[in-house]
């Protein structure tokens, strides 16, 4: 059986697929997610190269999961702790190597100081100055779209803690006078 990119079977069904021993399934999960991965691990390294690197490395960490692994969460929450893992390791061993080169790492800019900033480009510029632990639960619950519970699995914290953060990083945004228009106030 072809995979399709548009099969009809929701992952956990996929996933018992696979440990029947359907490779087709696996490839099927995979373009399902691999968009999703390489652009999580893009904010995490910063650099599409070693995003690359990541998302093979983080299907080649799934795919040793079988025979025998069983789904017991979305697939996006399991999967998001070794996205960043890997994605984070990625970066330090580019950074390493780098410096072990005699090259300095690059110090990233800070953005223009310039009136003509649109809405859009305020509000990046916001997000980017959250606390790591505020921007991540935003960034997971509003552009990769987890629910509450999903989060608390993947980041293996407790909901309520998820809660706060969110709570804490929207009322962040909520009181920064280049964010208000988002909020309606």
């Amino acid at each position: 059986m072809q995979p399709t990119h548009d099969d009809p079977r929701i992952d956990q069904d996929l996933v018992a697929a696979i440990n029947g021993g359907d490779a087709w399934a696996f490839e099927t999960l995979y373009w399902r997610h691999r968009d999703w991965v390489a652009n999580l691990a893009v904010r995490f390294t910063g650099d599409h190269a070693l995003a690359l690197d990541v998302l093979q490395e983080t299907f080649l960490y799934f795919l040793k999961k079988f025979p025998g692994f069983t789904l017991t969460c979305q697939l996006r929450s399991f999967l998001y702790p070794a996205v960043r893992n890997l994605a984070i390791a990625a970066r330090r061993k580019a950074e390493r190597l780098q410096s072990e080169d005699g090259e300095l790492p690059e110090l990233e800019a800070p953005p223009p100081a310039s009136t003509n900033h649109t809405a859009r480009d305020q509000l990046a510029v916001v997000v980017t100055a959250l606390p790591e632990t505020h921007r991540e639960v935003l960034l997971l619950r509003f552009v990769d779209g987890l629910s509450l519970n999903e989060i608390a699995e993947a980041l293996e914290i407790p909901l309520g803690t998820v809660k706060s953060r969110l709570h804490n990083a929207l009322d962040t945004l909520r009181r920064d006078p280049r964010t208000k228009e988002f909020f309606g106030q």
